[in-house]
């Protein structure tokens, strides 16, 4: 089954989605401005690790909101089915999975800058 981004984020809920592809975005650029110069690199390393860190937190907490919704849904249908048991876990290892993924372009973006900072 072929997933485009658009899907992903649709199934993730974009009350969450679009705030974790933002701040990844917003990783990326301060990582870009940082390494060119732009920036100093200490100051924005650690701001990387807040937003990263941020970034983890936030797909937790829409991970937890996908699993009590799923509870919900099995709760309110009198019976436990595959497919609702199976949606709800996508969505919320969805959120999990852009969290974590911000968080660990966040913490390769400061090794790289810690390293340029050494040299």
């Amino acid at each position: 089954m072929t997933h485009y981004p658009v899907n992903i984020i649709q199934d993730g809920g974009p009350i969450f989605m679009i705030p974790l592809v933002l701040l990844i975005v917003l990783i990326l650029i301060l990582f870009i401005l940082a390494f060119i110069g732009k920036n100093a690199i200490n100051k924005t390393s650690k701001l990387i690790g807040h937003i990263s860190l941020f970034a983890m937190v936030w797909g937790f907490l829409g991970s937890t909101i996908g699993l009590i919704a799923a509870f919900d849904a099995i709760e309110g249908s009198g019976g436990v089915s595959q497919p609702i048991i199976a949606s709800g876990l996508k969505i919320a290892l969805i959120t999990t999975l852009f969290g974590l993924l911000a968080f660990l372009i966040g913490r390769a973006t400061m090794i790289v800058l810690a390293l340029k900072d050494k040299a």
